[in-house]
């Protein structure tokens, strides 16, 4: 912490020992150099956080206020993770790019690969999941903030199970790491454990509680029964939006087999509107296909297994600038990886 400490002391605009120190009022001078360090002419605003996943009943992060001491950490923390020069987004990631000269393969075309992979049975469907992802927290006049974590959860034979949350980016390993755990934003150390639960028996005959099927009618009614409630089933097919949001869900509970892998893609085919892009190279390193599908202002890319269709991430990045929270046109607004 003696690096962090340093930049904080020099970021302070009031000596230690100065008249103006504690509850007293700054001077003029003092004033001037901590409204140039906070890099705003008024007031600071409260933080509000905007969900990483639009449309989702995702677990909503708490408002934090940051005032001038909070502002001081922000760049703190941007000079310990943020790229050198930058005083832009703290610890945020930049948006996959497609291979140049790389092929575009429709989707239609990854179905009869997914179906050869389910053809050999292999890996099967287990319950529980294991995600590393980053989710933008966004806020008026404070630049974005992206909040690294990874979340393995484990059923057991009782139907109990476990979830563990820790602060990580794999893009940085060892490096410190961003949280708001207990509502402020500080640097952890990578790999803290932000929780670790526990949670009794439970069981469930609806989704995400019960067991994908693997056949394709029969993912396409779970996965409305997930996104829409019962009042709205009847109604139009899920939009593509929606369907990516469903499958992301259902990822976020169970690792899925080749069967309902292949059962996915051949869902997501058949909707539309998903424009192969070629190949990418994801956060974790492994080689996959790229489709995109942009509406209200974000491109969403769906990460495929070149081989078997297995999703292998998601990425939802701004198309527009909003100067309301700081973002530009390419920043990235969420990042999920899964893994097995």
């Amino acid at each position: 912490m003696a690096d962090e400490l340093e930049l904080l002391r020099r970021a302070d605009p009031v000596p230690g020992d100065g008249s103006c120190f504690a509850d007293g009022p700054l001077d003029g001078r003092a004033e001037q150099r901590l409204r140039r360090l906070l890099d705003e002419p008024g007031p600071r605003r409260r933080v509000r956080l905007i969900p990483a996943f639009p449309g989702r009943s995702r677990r909503a992060r708490l408002a934090w206020g940051l005032a001038a001491t909070a502002a001081v950490l922000a760049i703190a923390v941007n000079a310990v993770l943020g790229e050198a020069g930058t005083s832009r987004a703290v610890a945020a990631p930049r948006p996959l790019t497609v291979r140049a000269g790389s092929a575009p393969v429709p989707l239609g075309d990854l179905v009869a690969l997914a179906d050869a992979a389910a053809a050999a049975g292999a890996p099967g469907l287990r319950k529980g999941t294991h995600v590393q992802s980053w989710s933008l927290g966004m806020s008026d006049g404070e630049p974005p903030v992206t909040l690294p974590e990874e979340r393995v959860v484990r059923w057991r034979a009782d139907a109990s199970h476990t979830e563990l949350v820790v602060a990580t980016d794999p893009r940085r390993p060892g490096r410190p790491v961003l949280t708001d755990e207990g509502d402020e934003p500080h640097l952890v150390a990578d790999g803290h454990v932000i929780s670790r639960t526990t949670y009794p028996p439970m069981w469930s005959d609806a989704p995400p509680g019960k067991a994908p099927p693997h056949t394709e009618a029969g993912l396409r009614a779970y996965l409305t029964e997930l996104a829409r409630p019962p009042a709205d089933r009847d109604t139009a097919p899920l939009s593509t939006a929606e369907l990516l949001d469903a499958v992301a869900e259902l990822l976020d509970n169970w690792t899925l087999g080749a069967r309902e892998s292949a059962a996915v893609v051949r869902v997501l085919a058949r909707a539309g509107g998903l424009r192969p892009a070629g190949e990418v190279t994801d956060r974790l390193g492994r080689p996959g296909r790229a489709y995109v599908y942009g509406t209200n202002g974000v491109r969403h890319m769906l990460i495929l297994q070149p081989r078997t269709g297995a999703v292998l991430g998601m990425e939802d990045t701004f198309t527009e600038d909003d100067p309301r929270y700081g973002v530009r046109a390419g920043d990235v607004m969420a990042y999920r990886a899964w893994l097995r």
